[in-house]
């Protein structure tokens, strides 16, 4: 589902929590990306317990993760076949522990095209607005320079002789 009105990208799926190389779990998750947010994908992980567990990380570490191996320490990322599916495993390292995590290729793939086509690689900046933030920072510096320059309070040189 794309949800344009609010500027979010969302597909829920189901991934698999590795337990070992034989067993696995099914786990629902859903991707979020959000224009205003245009350097990061947010993944929810519904544990089945009363929270669910999110993890923010770069939407560049999982558009290179489609192709070969990336990212390290709290993040990797990387494709591989399992029983003949593409897939793309998903290393998650936080202090409460670790997870291994399968996607199914074809479907975080078509999830990235939707992101790459809401907010084209090179132009997150742009979604900032950081240039209207950055005018509008040195516009009050200008205001306070004025401000500065009216001191409204007598300097220690009193008109009448008091001091």
């Amino acid at each position: 589902m794309q949800n344009t009105e609010n500027n979010v990208v969302e597909r829920e799926l189901e991934l698999k929590l590795v337990l070992s190389p034989e067993r696995s779990i099914p786990v629902p998750a859903r991707l979020a990306y959000r224009v205003d947010d245009p350097y990061a994908v947010h993944v929810t992980f519904h544990v089945g317990t009363e929270h669910p567990v999110y993890w923010t990380f770069a939407r560049e570490l999982l558009v290179e993760g489609v192709f070969r191996p990336c990212g390290h320490g709290d993040v990797r990322i990387w494709p591989t076949k399992v029983d003949a599916r593409n897939v793309i495993l998903m290393a998650l390292s936080s202090p409460d522990g670790d997870a291994l995590l399968e996607a199914p290729s074809p479907q975080v793939s078509a999830w990235l095209e939707r992101t790459l086509r809401a907010v084209p690689p090179g132009t997150e900046t742009d979604q900032l607005g950081i240039d209207d933030g950055l005018a509008e920072l040195l516009a009050t510096t200008v205001v306070a320079d004025d401000l500065w320059l009216n001191d409204p309070w007598p300097s220690d040189e009193s008109a009448d002789g008091d001091v």
